[in-house]
């Protein structure tokens, strides 16, 4: 064909049968071909090797779009397409003709899925039109109870899950993927809360899937992201490019007019890490994340049935949701080396996902740079017992909190959403009491990332007590984020009784953490004392400013209640092994004095002051030629741990802080993964379309830039709580 190809006939006019130009004017035009017409086999077979302007490819959307009532051309495709996949998976030919039908009808049926999706003038998505008209004779092939969005999906998952990636089979691998992203994309239509009369026909049909399949299917995600299969080389001869990687197929218009970009080849060229990058490896995390975070309310109408009216105690107590199988999946992913039955006699209920735990662990600490291997991190410590377990008995744990405690330092650079799940994953992990005390015997070599101070020989449970006071002063100074100031403390108050030779420059850190907050705290006390001399008759709101300084008083008060708790759960349990702590206290001991008659804080002040002036009455009773430096006075410290004894102390309960997610968790999760994956998949949707969150936000904000409309179901306003024991 020549470079400016004419214009299609849509109408499917005369035009030769056997060009591809007439094959897709005719399945965007009035013509209805019957699904057992030899036309779908002309359509899939020949190489699709248009070169049409984005403008063309919209006009055929839109002609499509006003056919496809009458002609079901979709639901036909979909049909051929669940065909062609099923004779892929039970021939181990992939270079078969099933494998040329299939990626030609994944790729039209994904363009023109798309634009029927993003386009969709109801609710229920009935303008897709997935079903075969009534005179339409229906092969026995397609069984009658069966949705056509199920067929698909099913085959789609089926395939993924059973054919393994290869250089032959990876570009259909990949574009199934896209597909599926595609059919799934009906979520940001509508809000992240789902009721049981909401319609997202093709999540539907996924969540309907047997145990079995969806159980493969989430297997093989993991494990794409594990290997992180490698664009083949060999694929730029194959038939779909031209010319040295010009896109050459109407399946390219996607990244034209249909905005879907089905081989972002330019993701390889601005990658900065190209090593590490597999589009397929991050496609199979998308789905895998936007399948494991769905969820449905099924409203009363579930229940009514099982309701006895006459008994208050047989109604519903709260709203309830049908159970994810993908979430399900997930949370009960064994490790592949390891078998409960072996030790506890009792194997899991039912067939479970087997995974290589290590392997996974590994590729988490290779990738969490990025937001969305956070994400999984998180869903899995937090969903997965079993992998939170092998976590925490692992001695390489710097693998994982290395790249957390780097994201952190980064913070400027990161988005808000992405530091919260870094802290809440540190807090799930601050909560094992083993974890707590490996940290500080995994000594560090040097950390490259750290700009401020040389850091050599530190512990990781050092780095951890650096990085969170730096990032609560950050927060203090940028920010003031009451939820971020939150975690962090909430981190270390659950590893203080467990610290072990904290270094110098950590225990400084820490000691300077309560002067910044003192200063906060003073800061607003003055506020509010000049408030509350002020004449009376003033307005509603300064009444309102008086009553919001009086509540972020209350709040640093806790603060600094925690940062002492913090302190004497050091002292209290660990003070021989932490000399240093005992040195940074002693040095700046002047910032606890103004705080000794506080009533929430005399008495954790008290424990403090019992030990400074033990430690004092030692450095005076030595005898001193010349200036006390810093290694005479911890050499005394240290030669008095070991008469000290804690007998004088105070006991206090030890705060142990816990996260638990929120009843609507969707809230949060379903915009945040979408977000992630409309910024790196190439799967882009018009804004005005876009009701699962804000579309004039930028889907990634800097943490360090005060978003004025935060989205719906903002992690720090709704997501999480943590909770305290009395």
């Amino acid at each position: 064909m020549g470079g400016v190809p004419s214009t299609p006939r849509f109408n499917g006019g005369s035009r030769p049968h056997e060009t591809t130009e007439y094959l897709i004017g005719a399945f965007i035009g009035e013509k209805s071909f019957p699904l057992a017409s030899d036309y779908w086999q002309k359509l899939l077979e020949l190489p699709l090797n248009l070169h049409w302007s984005s403008d063309r490819v919209q006009q055929a959307c839109l002609h499509f779009a006003q056919n496809n009532c009458y002609t079901r051309h979709l639901a036909k495709i979909l049909i051929h397409l669940s065909w062609c996949l099923e004779e892929c998976v039970s021939t181990a030919d992939a270079s078969s003709s099933a494998y040329v039908k299939a990626l030609n009808a994944v790729y039209v049926s994904s363009v023109f899925l798309k634009h029927l999706i993003e386009n969709a003038k109801t609710d229920n998505f009935e303008d897709l039109y997935m079903s075969l008209n009534e005179s339409e004779e229906i092969p026995s092939d397609v069984p009658k109870e069966q949705s056509i969005e199920h067929l698909v999906v099913n085959s789609v998952l089926n395939f993924l899950g059973r054919v393994d990636v290869s250089s032959d089979t990876y570009l259909l691998h990949y574009e199934l993927l896209n597909f599926m992203l595609v059919a799934l994309s009906t979520q940001l239509l509508s809000g992240p809360s789902l009721g049981a009369d909401d319609i997202h026909p093709f999540f539907d049909a996924a969540m309907s899937q047997p145990t079995s399949l969806v159980n493969l299917a989430i297997r093989k995600l993991l494990v794409n992201y594990i290997t992180r299969p490698r664009f083949p080389l060999k694929a730029s001869s194959y038939y779909i490019f031209s010319e040295g990687y010009r896109p050459g197929v109407l399946q390219r218009v996607g990244s034209v007019a249909a905005n879907l970009v089905l081989l972002p080849l330019n993701f390889f060229a601005s990658s900065s890490n190209e090593a590490s990058r597999s589009p397929l490896a991050d496609n199979s995390l998308n789905i895998l994340l936007i399948l494991v975070h769905y969820r449905k309310s099924l409203g009363i109408d579930h229940f009514k049935d099982k309701i006895d009216y006459s008994s208050t105690d047989s109604l519903p107590k709260e709203e309830s949701f049908f159970e994810n199988p993908y979430c399900k999946a997930l949370e009960n992913a064994r490790d592949i080396e390891f078998d409960r039955v072996d030790v506890e006699g009792n194997a899991p209920g039912g067939p479970v996902v087997r995974l290589p735990f290590a392997s996974l662990f590994d590729s988490l600490g290779m990738c969490l740079a990025d937001e969305t291997s956070g994400l999984l991190l998180y869903s899995l410590v937090h969903g997965n017992s079993d992998f939170l377990e092998y976590v925490l008995v692992r001695t390489d744990l710097d693998t994982l909190l290395m790249p957390l405690l780097e994201t952190l330092y980064n913070a400027p650079r990161r988005t808000s959403n992405q530091i919260y799940m870094v802290l809440i994953i540190l807090l799930i992990l601050s909560q094992d009491s083993s974890f707590n005390a490996s940290i500080h015997k995994l000594v560090l070599p040097s950390v490259p990332w750290y700009q401020e101070r040389v850091l050599h020989q530190t512990s990781l449970g050092s780095l951890m007590v650096i990085v969170l006071t730096r990032t609560v002063k950050y927060n203090l100074s940028k920010l003031r984020d009451v939820y971020l100031h939150t975690n962090c403390l909430a981190t270390l108050a659950n590893m203080a009784p467990h610290v072990h030779r904290l270094s110098g420059y950590a225990s400084q850190r820490l000691v300077s953490l309560f002067d910044m907050l003192a200063r906060k705290y003073n800061k607003l006390a003055e506020m509010k004392n000049d408030k509350m001399h002020v004449l009376n008759g003033e307005s509603k709101e300064e009444n309102s400013l008086q009553e919001d300084t009086a509540a972020e008083l209350h709040i640093y008060t806790d603060f600094l209640r925690i940062v002492l708790e913090i302190l004497n759960a050091i002292l209290t349990y660990s003070l021989p092994r932490n000399p240093e702590v005992v040195y940074a206290i002693m040095h700046r001991q002047e910032v606890f004095q103004p705080f000794r008659s506080h009533p929430r804080f005399n008495e954790l002040l008290d424990n403090i002051f019992m030990v400074l002036d033990f430690f004092n009455s030692r450095m005076d009773a030595q005898k001193m030629d010349g200036e006390w430096s810093v290694e005479k006075v911890l050499q005394v410290i240290i030669v008095n741990c070991r008469s000290w004894r804690v007998d004088g102390l105070k006991m206090f309960t030890q705060l142990r802080f816990t996260y638990e997610q929120e009843s609507r968790p969707e809230e949060f999760f379903i915009p945040y993964v979408w977000q992630l994956v409309l910024s790196r998949s190439g799967l882009n949707f018009s804004p005005s379309r876009i009701h699962l969150f804000p579309a004039d936000l930028p889907l990634q904000d800097s943490i360090g830039k005060e978003v004025e409309n935060p989205q719906k179901g903002d992690m720090k306003g709704n997501e999480l709580k943590i909770e305290v024991p009395v």
